[in-house]
């Protein structure tokens, strides 16, 4: 048998793979300038709406990807009726999101992990590159006042590689719960 004529390196497709779904609302988008090209009263206000949702869809699918981690901590993240669960050999646990009040990121010894802390005190730590975590942009994304953006710069390869570079224990606060109304100072 002979062999294909082309195949995809193995690079460009694990980034296809990653950027699927950003790929897929690019698609709409193109969809949505395809409609108001055919121009018309109904089919132009139409593209703009169908290419504005893209557009959104896109960010959105971007930013989730760029959450993304390789694996290679061991554990299983899942999210089920409003609990995060971390399922581990050493470190698994449970967090509800009703009960959640901050969300940290740690560095220890060259290792992030997510540090999700209840407010009877009990915290929970997740590696971010356990199998599952990219799941949690979803979560973290939908707490109120949570920047998605400062959430996806968190986790940027800049940050990570200074976090390797240094052997102690380092902490960021990304998202804590306000228990009431903010007074102005």
């Amino acid at each position: 048998m002979a062999d294909p004529v082309w195949q995809i390196r193995p690079e460009l497709s694990a980034a296809l793979l990653r950027y699927r779904e950003a790929l897929g609302a690019g698609l709409v988008v193109l969809a949505g300038l395809w409609l108001m090209a055919l121009g018309g009263y109904v089919l132009v206000p139409l593209g703009l709406i169908v290419a504005t949702i893209g557009a959104v869809l896109t960010l959105t699918a971007l930013r989730r990807a760029r959450f993304v981690q390789e694996v290679a901590a061991p554990g299983l993240v899942e999210i089920d009726e409003r609990q995060i669960s971390y399922l581990a050999p050493e470190l698994g646990g449970f967090v509800s999101l009703d009960e959640l009040m901050e969300i940290r990121l740690l560095a220890i010894k060259g290792r992030r992990m997510w540090r999700l802390k209840q407010a009877d005190g009990l915290a929970l730590l997740i590696p971010v590159d356990a199998q599952g975590a990219e799941r949690l942009f979803d979560v973290f994304a939908s707490l109120p006042g949570m920047d998605s953006a400062a959430l996806v710069l968190a986790l940027q390869p800049a940050a990570a590689q200074n976090a390797n570079l240094k052997l102690v224990a380092e902490t960021r606060v990304i998202w804590r719960k306000h228990s009431g109304p903010r007074l102005a100072s």
